[in-house]
């Protein structure tokens, strides 16, 4: 499977160091990245053996039969419906942009008349299977998650103990933190939505990970989830598990026989 990159951030090299420097999986390649920033990637391409590409249309015309999305939330929004459109598969790594309700059924529908599927990944928190199977029968009452963070990755600084800097709906939290809380989108996907699925996000200099807790009730019992998730070993900013969850995606992608 021939791959398109945009971002070559933290995830976007992890992936590159992984896919084609380390083979992890045979059968995926990223042979193409696209910068429409003027970024000298000359490095890049030479340590990976891709192509880069400033041009949007040779991007995609570059033979790629998958798009990773590695960037940020503004990239989702401006690129996605085009690379849909284009007859690409998409894997999302910001999902934040899909707390837009009207953004996610223009991104369905467009699946839909093309032929193409959106793949995103659990990223750095777990429990998503058994909220999609208590969804599935309309059987979920509540969802909420709270994450404890180290205040600078929260812009917040000086602090002698935990503060409590956003309590609502992941609607609202993705908009005050878009790199922040796209666990809270994907949650809201595979449970009740956006507007109902409750978060709360504390700065606490206490603690030196990223940390969630999620709890959900329905009819089938109770779930609660407790993930403390370590730094990527050559890049503190970015969670290990989350990079990880992007390969576990590709992979599931190729099986014949799929769990959950």
């Amino acid at each position: 499977m021939k791959i398109g990159l945009i971002g070559c951030g933290n995830i976007g090299k992890f992936l590159l160091e992984t896919l084609n420097i380390n083979r992890a999986l045979p059968e995926c390649r990223i042979d193409a990245v696209y910068e429409g920033r003027k970024k000298d990637l000359s490095l890049f391409s030479k340590t990976y053996d891709i192509e880069v590409y400033e041009d949007f249309t040779g991007f995609m015309n570059s033979g790629i039969d998958l798009v990773i999305e590695a960037a940020n939330i503004q990239v989702v929004e401006e690129y996605a419906p085009t690379i849909i459109e284009n007859g690409k598969d998409l894997l999302i790594v910001s999902v934040g942009a899909l707390g837009d309700n009207s953004f996610y059924k223009k991104l369905n529908h467009l699946c839909g008349i093309h032929g193409t599927k959106i793949y995103l990944p659990s990223g750095a928190i777990g429990g998503l299977d058994i909220l999609k199977a208590a969804k599935s029968i309309n059987q979920l009452d509540s969802v909420s998650i709270t994450t404890r963070k180290p205040p600078k990755s929260l812009g917040e600084k000086s602090l002698n103990e935990e503060k409590v800097i956003f309590r609502g709906p992941a609607s609202e939290a993705i908009k005050r933190f878009p790199k922040n809380i796209n666990v809270s989108i994907i949650l809201s996907l595979a449970g009740l939505g956006s507007q109902e699925t409750e978060v709360k996000i504390i700065a606490d200099p206490k603690v030196d990970k990223n940390i969630h807790y999620i709890e959900a009730k329905g009819a089938f019992g109770r779930l609660e989830v407790h993930v403390e998730n370590d730094p990527m070993p050559e890049n503190p900013k970015t969670s290990y598990l989350a990079a990880l969850s992007v390969l576990s995606t590709l992979k599931n992608r190729r099986e014949m026989i799929l769990l959950g």
